[in-house]
């Protein structure tokens, strides 16, 4: 894999004291996606990702772990549009049985 070079944005952005937001997105496949965003140039960017498969296996990317072979921390900023809103302590619960 190539050296990734937003490491030392993401991670500026995850150790940031910015406020945090938490979201959700599923599909009808029954895949989830979980966020957690710090907000930067007007825009929401993911810290941390939580991947749910259709087959409930969980991956999880944030600064120390940007890419494997299965997927990557998003590279775009997050349409919260789309998204719903949920707890920190939701996110931290998916994040922390993975």
């Amino acid at each position: 894999m190539v050296p990734d070079v937003r490491l030392p944005l993401v991670r500026q952005l995850a150790e940031s004291e910015s406020p945090r937001h938490f979201w959700h997105l599923g599909d009808e496949d029954g895949r989830a996606w979980l966020f957690e965003s710090v907000e930067g140039d007007g825009e929401h960017w993911a810290v941390r990702q939580v991947v749910v498969g259709a087959d409930r296996g969980a991956r999880r990317y944030w600064w120390r772990h940007l890419q494997d072979e299965h997927g990557f921390l998003t590279d775009q900023p997050l349409d919260i549009w789309e998204l719903a809103e949920i707890t920190p302590e939701a996110f931290e619960a998916v994040w922390d049985a993975i």
